[in-house]
């Protein structure tokens, strides 16, 4: 088995479309819009072929998404090597995004960052 794609919800489909293909390097499909139920889409492709689908209607609950929480936590990005996840993890800082941690090797002995995406969405960069 392998996982075919992930989705998620956001508030702001464009810029969302805009993070993961500029920091990310991600290629967006041309999208999808039901004009029915104004549900709109679109496909993010990674180098690897893995796949994120980001999707927006007219009326989604937006609790509040602490660091803590069950569920799905984050997605994690893989750079390729430690000088990337430093790299990524500066532009991303002098863009704006809170680092909530890193870079830093931890105690399982992944090097990493961990980013707060414009969604409140937590992104792992690592090696």
């Amino acid at each position: 088995m392998k996982i075919e794609h992930v989705a998620m919800y956001v508030n702001d489909l464009e810029k969302t479309k805009e993070f993961f293909t500029n920091y990310f390097n991600g290629k967006a499909n041309d999208g999808y819009h039901n004009p029915k139920t104004g549900f709109r889409s679109y496909f993010l492709t990674f180098e690897d072929g893995c796949r994120l689908e980001i999707m927006n209607k007219p009326t989604m609950e937006d609790p509040q998404k602490t660091l803590t929480r069950t569920g799905f936590i984050h997605i994690a990005f893989q750079a390729g090597t430690k000088e990337n996840v430093d790299s990524l993890t500066i532009q991303l800082k002098q863009d704006g995004y809170e680092v909530i941690s890193g870079p830093r090797t931890t105690g399982d002995g992944y090097y990493e960052s961990c980013i707060i995406d414009l969604e409140g969405n937590q992104i792992e960069i690592t090696i």
